[in-house]
């Protein structure tokens, strides 16, 4: 199926699963996570109507920031760690950073987007259990937050979250319950969770932006730039 086919369906997908939870479609946004995909690829998801995209890699988002500034309106969020020398690259370029858990790098990004008079809005992941190393552990998050949002160069939206990997979309939902009601606690409202495995449980739970990528695009290319993760679907 063509990349717009795939859009279709996944948006389709995302409408059936917010009508089922009493949402409006339009309170959930699809991040297309275009990571390793081509920049033509991400011009066909364009053309298909689809306006906002996920990057795993500082140097990749770069440089389908260049080579995609044709596009009007067309959104680039950062979902993967970022090293701090790298910020320099997603500072002035992202849209906003989702993958946020290191006050060091926090500060980095604040000193780098307010020189270019940038407000950059970030997201706060969040480690709730799961085996993997990223994220900010539960009990320090209000810590956290505070810190990062007295930074002047940082607006923070919300919070993120990755699941431990399941084949069943329904081991995630105790996950996304918790995230949502940390956010609450916090007075954030973007809560990013779900990927192509377990976004409709997500939608379900709360989630205003979901991050699927195989689903949209097919197998991905080999990966561009440098170390990361895999923080879409």
């Amino acid at each position: 199926m063509s990349i717009r086919e795939n859009l279709q369906k996944v948006r389709e997908r995302i409408e059936t699963a917010a009508a089922r939870a009493g949402r409006a479609p339009g309170a959930v946004r699809l991040v297309a996570v275009s990571k390793t995909q081509p920049a033509e690829a991400v011009r066909e998801a364009y053309e298909a109507g689809q306006r906002l995209f996920g990057e795993n890699y500082a140097q990749e988002l770069r440089d389908k920031a260049n080579l995609l500034a044709d596009l009007p309106d067309l959104q680039l969020h950062f979902i993967g760690r970022l090293q701090r020398n790298k910020a320099k690259y997603v500072a002035p370029l992202a849209s906003m950073m989702e993958s946020l858990d290191d006050l060091g790098l926090a500060r980095e990004l604040d000193k780098r987007a307010a020189a270019v008079g940038r407000l950059l809005p970030v997201l706060v992941e969040v480690n709730l259990g799961e085996e993997q190393k990223g994220g900010v552990p539960e009990g320090e998050v209000e810590s956290f937050v505070g810190q990062v949002r007295a930074m002047g160069g940082l607006r923070l939206d919300g919070l993120m979250c990755i699941p431990p990997f399941s084949d069943d979309p329904e081991h995630s939902r105790p996950y996304f319950v918790r995230l949502r009601e940390l956010a609450e606690k916090l007075g954030l409202t973007v809560l990013s969770m779900g990927m192509s495995t377990d976004y409709e449980v997500a939608i379900e739970e709360g989630a205003t932006l979901v991050r699927v990528g195989t689903a949209i695009f097919g197998p991905r290319s080999h990966r561009v730039g440098g170390p990361g993760r895999s923080l879409g679907g």
